[in-house]
């Protein structure tokens, strides 16, 4: 490559086949954002950074790149990048908000079918006795179609998610600030905030990480669920007051969190949530397919589309 094209700088991971197509358009460095020394030196000259989830693209990192054009967000979520920042100093934000909306829905009902539907495998032959027992014993008193499904925001995701919980057969209901066409609600009832909590057996939290919905489940939220509601948290670990969703579940035994982000990541032996029964704690794995860090690691086309001074397809939206 020429040292007069622009240079992209790839951040965190990225599928193969993303940046190679990256390299044949611009000068192209892979450095992980923790090499300190190297990627601070890349950055002086780089006009275009690509990061996925952990690079926190604020104004002290943007000091360091007086040439950077644009930042590619392999993804979705944009909490970790400041976009407002960026459009002051004239540097684009890209994304890929569809990118793993079928990927993080469908882990919702894994976790879901996990939390009512437990499964248990043999290893070995076992006597008439021991299996009738078993069939006793993992009997599952209730099933999903007798449940009455919360969505808290009808986003990409809530809608997908809604979709699927109407086709299993699950009484949904969702609350969204915005209003949602009627086509787009896939069955899915619109109630209010308070209803939707009164009623919800199973809660999933489908909400963006602008700083107004920072711990939406606090205290006062979850003081009005079920004592036997199941939480569901796929979408960003910030939207969680984990002391109070703790505090919840020590006195709710029946109630059960699952929980795939977290706040911090990965988070310490003081996560209030850690150890309890009732809390299932995954490592952010929602959006852990193949075909979704593939379809998230695309956003290099928007970004070679900016360093040819086109319009990109996807940029930021700036949260409220």
């Amino acid at each position: 490559m020429s040292g007069d094209q622009p240079l992209a700088v790839q951040a965190e991971e990225l599928d193969d086949a993303a940046a190679s197509f990256l390299a044949t358009h611009c000068r192209f460095e892979k450095c992980h954002f923790n090499e300190t020394v190297r990627f601070d030196a890349l950055l002086r000259e780089a006009h275009a950074l690509v990061v996925r989830t952990y690079c926190r693209v604020d104004d002290a990192l943007l000091d360091k790149a007086p040439n950077l054009k644009v930042v590619g967000r392999a993804g979705v979520g944009l909490d970790r990048i400041d976009v407002a920042a960026c459009r002051r100093r004239g540097v684009e934000v890209v994304h890929t908000p569809d990118a793993n909306s079928q990927a993080v829905a469908e882990y919702v009902f894994a976790l879901l079918h996990d939390a009512v539907r437990p499964r248990l495998f043999l290893e070995a032959a076992i006597a008439d006795e021991q299996w009738n027992r078993l069939r006793k014993e993992c009997t599952a008193p209730r099933q999903l179609s007798e449940l009455t499904l919360g969505v808290l925001g009808l986003g990409r995701i809530g809608s997908r998610v809604a979709r699927i919980g109407v086709a299993l057969g699950m009484d949904v209901i969702y609350h969204d600030l915005l209003e949602i066409p009627e086509a787009k609600r896939h069955g899915a009832t619109p109630v209010g905030r308070e209803e939707l909590l009164a009623k919800a057996d199973v809660l999933t939290i489908h909400v963006d990480p602008r700083p107004a919905n920072r711990h939406i489940v606090s205290t006062e939220l979850v003081s009005q669920l079920k004592e036997t509601v199941i939480i569901i948290n796929t979408a960003r670990g910030v939207l969680v007051d984990a002391k109070a969703v703790a505090a919840f579940l020590w006195a709710n035994t029946k109630a059960t969190a699952l929980l795939d982000v977290h706040d911090p990541e990965p988070f310490g032996p003081d996560y209030p949530l850690l150890g309890l029964p009732n809390a299932n704690l995954s490592p952010h794995l929602a959006a852990a397919t193949a075909t979704a860090h593939a379809n998230m690691s695309w956003v290099v086309r928007d970004v070679v589309r900016v360093l040819r001074g086109e319009k990109p397809e996807f940029p930021a939206e700036m949260s409220a």
